[in-house]
């Protein structure tokens, strides 16, 4: 029975599905499916792909841990399935589980190009830059088939509007041809978050993304091509990956990343029983000694929900991350205070205000 409990869902982060919350608001098939998959599933449950239809595609960010102010994200829910992931519980405000729904359920918005066609045509915006995604990964798996990203990126250099894109998959380096025109204008910049180069722990705690040997080899070819890209070491997983922080800074540099940068594991709500379980089934030997790391990392609970500490935690074992980190950062790159350019930003058929 004990072996039973802690037979692994092959192919996905979660292990499991959690009670959600809201459940007194669950939902009915009444989305049109597309019923298609994207690779060839090592455990029975396909991924189904449910269009939505929001009213709004650009959100402000009000966090004081994030760098831009607005954000876009043109899927909810992540096929990459990390398990550490802090989106997992938007998926309970659709009537979804954050668990492995929130990776078997794919939410995907056809009207995005047209609702920030229309979010740049307010007379009120002046052209700040924009993130994509800030929550699910824009370059997931399904960006393949519906190319929103795509689209979306042609949207905002038509207007020159700035964007800073974070992602964990190569799929990008399909759109350079974008980015590069961006890039001459410094309207774009790119994070490639790295987690580990342990390709065991890679493909145990993020199943669906591009190994770290492909991401390096993005970070070049994006470097090569004029985009400026940094990379983040995201999460720090204490007891995990914490030991491999030189190690991900010099290959960094070594791929041409002018930066880097790291946020500390967050178990925000149900996310600490998804990672638990999944952590108890990965690597049961030293489950509890890295519960109690991220404990001590975070003020002793797994997750720090004080705006402005979040990202770095607390404690002696978050300063002796920081200290590692800063110290082999300073030594393998210098920061090049690169900064994007919102002063070109101008509405198709109106002329640039050049005086």
């Amino acid at each position: 029975m004990g072996q039973k409990e802690h037979q692994k869902v092959k192919g996905r982060g979660a292990q499991s599905s959690v009670h959600n919350k809201f459940q007194k608001h669950s939902y009915e098939n009444d989305h049109e499916l597309v019923d298609f998959s994207l690779d060839e599933l090592e455990n029975e449950a396909k991924t189904s792909y449910v269009k939505v239809f929001p009213k709004s595609i650009v959100n402000e960010v009000p966090s004081k841990d994030v760098r831009l102010d607005w954000s876009m994200n043109p899927y909810q829910g992540c096929e990459h399935g990390c398990a550490y992931c802090y989106a997992r519980v938007t998926h309970e405000y659709w009537g979804y589980g954050a668990g492995l729904d929130f990776e078997r359920v794919i939410m995907y918005k056809p009207n995005a190009p047209d609702l920030l066609r229309k979010f740049l045509d307010k007379k009120s915006w002046n052209g700040e830059p924009i993130m994509l995604s800030g929550n699910t990964d824009c370059y997931q798996p399904v960006e393949k088939k519906f190319e929103l990203t795509r689209q979306l990126l042609s949207i905002l250099n038509e207007y020159k509007n700035p964007v800073g894109i974070i992602t964990k998959n190569s799929l990008i380096e399909r759109d350079l041809d974008i980015l590069t025109e961006m890039a001459r204008d410094n309207l774009v910049s790119v994070n490639m978050s790295i987690t580990s180069m342990d390709e065991s722990l890679r493909s145990n705690l993020e199943p669906r993304t591009s190994t770290a040997k492909n991401r390096f080899r993005t970070v070049e070819r994006l470097s090569k091509a004029g985009i400026p890209t940094s990379v983040m070491i995201g999460p720090v997983i204490p007891g995990l990956n914490s030991h491999e922080i030189p190690e991900i800074i010099k290959q960094s540099a070594n791929s041409g990343a002018v930066w880097a940068n790291y946020i500390m594991v967050r178990l925000n709500g149900v996310v600490a029983d998804v990672f638990t379980d999944w952590l108890i089934k990965s690597y049961p030997d030293r489950a509890n000694k890295v519960l109690n790391m991220i404990k001590e990392a975070n003020g002793g609970v797994l997750s720090n929900t004080i705006d402005g500490e979040r990202m770095r935690g607390k404690g002696n074992t978050a300063k002796m991350i920081q200290d590692l980190f800063e110290i082999n950062r300073s030594k393998y790159m210098k920061n090049p205070n690169f900064q994007l350019n919102s002063e070109l930003f101008c509405r198709p058929g109106q002329q640039l205000n050049l005086f």
